[in-house]
This record gives C-alpha cells, structure tokens and sequence, in this order.
C-alpha cells in the first residue's frame, strides 16, 4: 500500500510554478497560478454582503485599499522604530526552527502574511547558520484547508521524508492553525505521510502556538498594508472554474504597483539588525526550550466573551489582535474597534485609519490582545 502511495506522489502531475511576486526568487518561490488577468475584485461593501450570504471569501478579492500619505508615512515611521524589535522576534523564532529541526529543513510560508516573515526567517538562518533552506510560499484557505498540489510539488522537489516548517505572520483567534492542523491529518490519511503541523510565528497573541517570536500584540509593520508589502502578491483565491485539478490555488501579482511595493524595502530594514540580536535570541530561545510555554487558546477564550457581550452569532466577525484589526479596517466593513487601553502605544494606527473610515473605538478592558475588529452584521445587527 505504501509503495503505490508513495508512487502515486511521485507520478502525480502538477503545473511547475510560475515566476511571481516582487521578491527575489533566491527569497521565496510562490507555489500559486497566475490569474492576474482574471477580474476577481469586488467592492468593499458588496463582498462583505457576498461573504455573509455564503459566498466563500476565497472566491473573490477585496479591492487593494490604496494607503493615504500619512498613512505611508506612518509605515516608514513604524518600521523605523521597530525593526530592531521585529529582528529580535525574527531572531527568536529562528533559534527555536534550527533547534527544534536543524538545518535540513524546507519553510513553507501561508501566503500572504507568511511570506514576508519567512523571507526574513530564511535570511536569518542564512545569515547566522550559513544554510541556504528552501523556501516556498503557498496557500491556505480557511474553510477549504491548505493547497495539496503545493504540499504535493515540495515533497517530489524535497523527498517524502522532507521536514516542513509551516511560517504565519500572526496568531488571531488561532483559526488557520486550526485549518492546518486538520490539513496535517487529511494528508495523513490520504498518502501516509505525517507532517509537523507546527505553525512557526512572529507574533503569538493568541496563545495558540509553540515556536514564536513574541506573544505581545503590537504592529508587525507588514500588517500595515496590503500586497505592497507582500510581494506584490493578492489574497489567494480558490474557485473550481479557475484552478484545475493539477494546479496550484491562484493569486494575482500586482505588477502595475511596483513604483509603491516597500516588500524589500521591509526586509532590508529588518535584516541589518539581525547581527546585533542573534545572543539574546539565542538566549530567549534556549530558555523557552528549557521551559516550553503553555498553549492555552487564551485569545479565542476572549474571543467568545465578545460574542456573549455583544451578541454576536459568527465568531469569524471578530478579528482579534493589531494584524487582524488593521485588515479588517482595510479591506471589510467595520462596525466597531475594541483596545484594551486607548493610550496603548501600538494602536496608533488603528486610531488613524478608525479616523479615516469612521468606525468607532471603544475600551473593552481585560483584552489578551492590544485590539479586536468587528465586522459589521449586515443582517440585523446581532447576527
């Protein structure tokens, strides 16, 4: 039975990656089809109702939010006063990789908000350990679980027995280790193959996960903005009248932007610092490795104490922690922020782009994260 598993990966059939995003390939390799030709972009307003109504958010794109100059500003403020904190967090997830798998390891970035942070992982361990580990960006959808065709290519580039490190940017309410989690499981069943469903993070507010940088909730920049910070890559999407059974989910690579793309402009801040912060990481990860922290799930415990005070039937409306919050007030359609303090020093974005769309900011006190976004119910307001 193994041995016409086995055969049946091998020999099975899938498209060869495209070339794609703004990254060096020598940083990332994206394991997505191009649809960049295809119209998959629908207004903000009419894909929330889209959403709400079943329409899977994987089969359509939200427009790309075009930054207003502060707002780039603000950006380029954020990763100058960062970048030594968000090395540090690089650093440390880093240590915890190569100590937990060594040296011979493929990192397998969830496009987008992986992406970024694994090229910077790659960089780190390049930089630190000299090992050049392969690095390929694919995608997971929440609901519809994570691209086999790319899990399927790595292992005929790699060997069955490759050891994959999956790499996020962040934890929410922990919804897509979840999905990888039962991802993991299904590809067990299917071929036999086990593979480590550990989802290696910058930043674990949600208590969620082992490997990670930091758990505290502040602004990773790259949650600032969209595709320009990302490669110039979408959202990934997954609709059966586009991605073929041999093919990779799509994406679309917005080439029209590259005169504002900051995607290396990113990396190139973080990576100098990488040199200076590599002994206390080292150190920090040596510690959590003596005494591995606990995964509680404490963020999604919250999460459900939102839905009770606010009576809110879908817990996929509530978007907790400074990434999610900023995406929702980029790209959905938001009805309210809760902060756990309105001084907190990592919110002034979310303050700003609040602001900008009018949505109200409200104290929820006892937040495990530094935010929450709400989608606004467009039913009735407590569906």
């Amino acid at each position: 039975m193994k041995g016409t598993v086995t055969e049946e990966i091998l020999n099975r059939s899938i498209a060869e990656p495209v070339p794609l995003g703004s990254y060096s390939p020598s940083d990332v390799i994206f394991l997505l089809k191009d649809l960049s030709d295809v119209s998959l972009e629908r207004a903000t307003d009419e894909r929330e109702a889209a959403i709400q109504s079943g329409v899977h958010y994987s089969e359509m794109l939200p427009v790309e939010y075009q930054p207003t100059e502060q707002y780039i500003e603000l950006f380029h403020e954020t990763l100058e006063q960062s970048a030594e904190k968000v090395a540090l967090a690089v650093a440390v997830v880093s240590e915890m990789i190569v100590a937990q798998r060594g040296l011979d390891t493929v990192l397998v970035s969830l496009a987008r908000a992986g992406t970024p942070i694994g090229v910077l992982i790659k960089r780190y361990i390049q930089e630190r350990y000299g090992a050049d580990l392969p690095h390929y960006s694919i995608s997971i959808i929440r609901g519809k679980g994570i691209d086999e065709n790319a899990i399927l290519y790595i292992l005929q580039k790699h060997g069955l027995d490759a050891d994959l490190q999956f790499v996020d940017g962040w934890t929410g309410k922990g919804a897509i280790r979840q999905v990888l989690i039962e991802a993991c499981n299904s590809l067990y069943e299917k071929y036999g193959i086990r593979l480590n469903d550990d989802l290696a993070v910058l930043a674990d507010p949600g208590n969620c996960s082992g490997t990670f940088g930091t758990r505290e909730d502040y602004l990773i920049p790259s949650a600032c903005l969209n595709s320009t910070v990302s490669g110039l890559m979408s959202r990934t999407v997954l609709r059966d009248d586009l991605i073929g059974p041999e093919e990779f989910h799509g994406a679309k690579f917005y080439k029209e932007w590259l005169d504002t793309d900051v995607s290396n402009v990113f990396i190139a801040a973080i990576c100098p610092y990488f040199s200076s912060v590599a002994e206390e990481a080292q150190a920090i990860a040596e510690q959590m490795q003596q005494s591995p922290p606990e995964i509680t799930w404490q963020g999604l415990r919250d999460i459900q104490s939102i839905q009770e005070v606010f009576g809110i039937d879908n817990i996929n409306l509530i978007k907790p922690g400074v990434g999610e919050t900023t995406r929702v007030l980029l790209r959905r359609v938001p009805w309210k922020i809760l902060v756990d303090t309105m001084d907190n020093p990592n919110l002034r974005h979310i303050i700003l782009l609040a602001e900008d769309r009018g949505v109200p900011v409200e104290v929820f006190p006892g937040l495990t994260y530094s935010c929450c976004g709400i989608i606004k119910p467009l039913r009735g307001e407590t569906e």
